[in-house]
């Protein structure tokens, strides 16, 4: 993972050169002919998906055709207006204007106050992800997508508070360094999310039946240590996310990931109790945990004790 922060070059070629290397080669107007330009401009690299924060400090215009990625950006202040497939779009904070992969788009108005919280996913990723997350055969996310998400209610909601969390990171350039299942667990956590909130409606019907929670529950216990998703265990299942995280609160009790979790615990505490020369933050990343303060914290949860206790 890496953040990057602006140094609020005045040079506009400069400033249009920053943004295009975190996210996509554009064209970049400056209507009002303003001679200097605060940038603001911070990412978060989770692989397939990036996060992070853009702001002119102008009024602008920008014209991409997102090459090779979707970009979902979302007001944090000011307004976002932009030419849609069926009319002008307009984005405050609460809204997300999503703009397709490989589409030629112009956002018309990127206001001098507005600062974006942005999420840029790889095409390629996503639509694999539609697949497995949506569980409808439409081949593509873009069959899916809207042009604008309302973010203040429901599953847009919970996936804006999701981003907003990684957001708060985006300070610490080195908190995941190293951990790729990490990153790409993230990554699928992201992807998984905004798929729900941008179609809502997919993947309902009947619960997964045993034998599909079954199977994903032997792969699990099987290698654990993998960088699962949601998406990768509905692969697995032959079902859509929302169809098996109904079977699983049905036959386990828990959802998909919180199983995950739990197998993961269960071998964590079996070796801190068979070998007591490995460190606890070893034992953390060996079993797919970001830190040894969030594996202390489940560990706690889960038993009641810091996994120093076992130590002591």
């Amino acid at each position: 993972m890496r953040a990057r922060r602006s140094a609020a070059p005045r040079d506009w070629e400069r400033v249009s050169k920053s943004v295009a290397e975190a996210y996509f080669p554009h064209e970049l107007t400056v209507p009002g002919g303003q001679t200097e330009s605060r940038l603001v401009l911070e990412t978060v690299d989770l692989g397939p998906a990036l996060v992070g924060h853009v702001g002119w400090g102008a009024d602008v215009q920008v014209e991409c055709a997102y090459p090779g990625a979707y970009e979902i950006n979302m007001p944090l202040t000011g307004h976002l207006v932009s030419r849609g497939r069926h009319g002008s779009v307009t984005s405050v904070p609460g809204q997300a204007t999503v703009f397709r992969a490989d589409t030629l788009s112009r956002i018309t108005h990127w206001d001098a106050t507005c600062t974006v919280l942005g999420v840029k996913f790889d095409s390629t990723w996503l639509d694999r992800e539609a697949e497995h997350v949506l569980g409808t055969g439409l081949g593509r996310a873009s069959a899916v997508v809207p042009e604008q998400l309302d973010l203040q209610s429901g599953s847009a909601r919970s996936w804006r508070q999701l981003v907003g969390g990684l957001a708060s990171h985006l300070r610490e350039p080195d908190l995941f360094v190293g951990l790729p299942v990490v990153q790409e667990q993230l990554a699928g956590a992201l992807s998984a999310g905004f798929l729900l909130a941008a179609y809502p409606h997919a993947g309902r019907g009947p619960a997964a039946r045993p034998r599909a929670v079954a199977r994903v529950v032997d792969a699990v216990r099987a290698d654990p240590s993998r960088a699962w998703t949601v998406a990768d265990m509905a692969a697995l299942s032959g079902t859509g996310v929302r169809r098996l995280q109904e079977g699983f609160r049905d036959w386990m009790g828990c959802s998909p990931m919180e199983h995950l979790v739990d197998v993961r615990l269960q071998r964590a505490r079996a070796d801190l109790e068979g070998d007591r020369s490995l460190l606890i933050g070893e034992v953390a990343a060996r079993w797919g945990f970001s830190s040894a303060s969030r594996f202390a914290a489940a560990y706690q949860r889960r038993y009641g004790q810091a996994p120093s206790a076992l130590r002591r």
